[in-house]
């Protein structure tokens, strides 16, 4: 086993990031790592960050929050302002408290600048890779082993391993002395972030194995705990209540996601038909579509809507549920609903779109455009909305316009030398000089620069 100098760690993590990203197909990448989409949950966060943020000066449009797919405890920020939670630290937190305490941690290492060598070396690195190389540390870790299961494995040994993304105690102490001056500055408590430590002290007992990844890379110390007391004991905002809404926000938030992520039999019998909660009927409506029944699902459904007829997410889970179960038809109208209650949510107007395209008539095409192009307007790095553009202009014979999309499509994929093609196709059949012209010469330059980082 070589040992890897400290100066040339910089160095080393640069080149796994470019490693991983020029050998690993996105396609295969993708397999791997899931990326949570959902307006709801993705607004809760949001919501429960954005005061977070302003106290400690950052911008909220500059940090990027992703949600993924994993059932375990974790939390970290990697490639600059880039924040990703685990489904399983939303699912396992038990108040809105818990889960602000962890984003003000985490924005503490932000505003610290703390691992600044590796968010530099992996600010051009995707997310897929980014993700994929958090579970290689988080794997060599676990096993004490420097070649577990990737590139960054094969690449070093043990102690260079642990040392990326590993905060020391002198940063997590600063990252919890941030997060305990957000939370007072923004009005909350930082009693949530003390019980989630305390949470994590008792799993320090276990084999590493066994403990969730946030503990192998946050370390929990006494220390820690016995600050956060004595800042609680004489905190004017230690017993502060969650702001308005963010508790109904939590349950709902953690009930939808354990419908869409545990077994149907465990959801329904967390969540019984003698529980007649909102957040207890959504979970339930989504695991009778998941076993399926959609009868039961829709029976459900239909409750939630009689509650709250003017929420968008619940008329959304009524159009996905009828879509999915092949009835694009009686999908339509409780998508439109959703996109006319929240026009400014753009994966609500992907998914009408896609609807409206599903449904294979020409009159719905140019609402399928306008509804795509007002979605990319908000998020532009949705592969599937421009490959479901790409098809809606075909079908109307705009051929210039599809091929556009077709480029934008294949550079946020990876996929530069397919970017290059359509780009190219499409400065061919768009008026020279014109908008889509001008953007397919972006596009081409940009996959140019992907083709020439991967040789």
């Amino acid at each position: 086993m070589v040992t890897v100098p400290s100066r040339w760690l910089r160095f080393w993590f640069a080149l796994v990031v470019a490693v991983a990203v020029s050998l690993v197909p996105p396609s295969a990448l993708a397999q791997r790592v899931q990326i949570i989409r959902d307006t709801e949950i993705e607004r809760t966060v949001l919501d429960y960050s954005v005061p977070v943020f302003r106290a400690a000066g950052l911008d909220p449009a500059s940090v990027e929050i992703y949600l993924v797919r994993d059932n375990t405890i974790n939390a970290f920020v990697a490639g600059g302002q880039r924040m990703f939670l685990n489904t399983g630290l939303l699912m396992q937190s038990q108040s809105p408290n818990q889960l602000i305490g962890v984003i003000a941690h985490e924005v503490g290492h932000i505003e610290g600048g703390h691992l600044s060598r590796v968010h530099d070396a992996m600010r051009n690195a995707s997310v897929e890779a980014i993700i994929g190389l958090v579970a290689g540390i988080a794997a060599g870790i676990a096993t004490g082993r420097a070649d577990v299961g990737s590139a960054i494995a094969r690449a070093g040994e043990e102690t260079a391993l642990r040392s990326f993304l590993r905060y020391s105690r002198t940063q997590e102490g600063a990252a919890d002395s941030a997060a305990m001056r957000l939370l007072d500055a923004t009005g909350q408590s930082s009693r949530g972030l003390l019980e989630f430590l305390e949470m994590l002290e008792d799993q320090e007992l276990l084999m590493v194995g066994r403990q969730d990844p946030y503990l192998r890379t946050h370390p929990v110390t006494r220390e820690r705990i016995d600050a956060l007391r004595a800042h609680l004991s004489r905190s004017r905002h230690a017993d502060a209540p969650s702001p308005p809404g963010f508790e109904a926000k939590h349950a709902r938030m953690v009930a939808k996601l354990t419908g869409f992520l545990q077994a149907p039999d465990l959801v329904l019998r967390r969540y019984p038909e003698s529980d007649t909660s909102i957040e207890a009927r959504y979970a339930r409506a989504v695991a009778w579509y998941r076993r399926p029944d959609l009868d039961r699902a829709l029976s459900e459904i239909e409750t939630l809507l009689r509650l709250e007829p003017q929420n968008a997410y619940f008329h959304e889970l009524k159009g996905q549920m009828l879509f999915e179960h092949g009835r694009p038809g009686e999908a339509l109208a409780p998508y439109e609903t959703a996109a006319s209650l929240m026009p400014d949510a753009p994966l609500l107007r992907f998914a009408l779109a896609q609807v409206q395209i599903a449904m294979d008539r020409p009159d719905l095409l140019d609402d399928a455009v306008r509804n795509l192009e007002a979605g990319l307007l908000r998020d532009r790095r949705n592969s599937a909305a421009w490959r479901q553009l790409a098809i809606a202009h075909g079908r109307q014979g705009n051929m210039g316009e599809s091929a556009l999309a077709q480029a934008e499509e294949a550079l946020l994929t990876g996929r530069a030398d397919a970017a290059v093609f359509h780009a190219g196709k499409a400065q061919q059949l768009l008026p020279q000089g014109s908008r889509g012209w001008l953007q397919a010469q972006d596009v081409e330059r940009a996959a140019e620069q992907q083709q020439r980082r991967r040789n």
